[in-house]
């Protein structure tokens, strides 16, 4: 078997390249992200706003079609989740 004692004591190559201080993203990278992720939160929020407000437009619309159809004297055809009562404080849907 080759004596191997001499490979184990050779030292290992040191790693080079530039100071970790010059490849850090540093303060510049920090404000970046962080207006990103501000502009997501923000994003987010105009989003559900109006995904909110479709939803109660259409739920209003559906309640003025009902309307409409009794007082035409026709049986208005009701949906599952129609709107019974949009009022505050209502029975919760879901």
């Amino acid at each position: 078997m080759p004596d191997l004692r001499g490979l184990a004591a050779t030292p290992s190559p040191t790693p080079t390249g530039p100071p970790a201080e010059l490849v850090t993203p540093g303060i510049a990278g920090f404000v970046a992200i962080a207006v990103v992720a501000i502009v997501i939160v923000l994003l987010a929020i105009d989003m559900l706003r109006r995904i909110r407000r479709a939803q109660y437009r259409s739920d209003v619309n559906e309640m003025l079609d009902a309307e409409e159809a009794a007082a035409r004297g026709e049986d208005a055809p009701r949906d599952e989740d129609g709107p019974e009562d949009l009022t505050p404080g209502g029975p919760a849907r879901g």
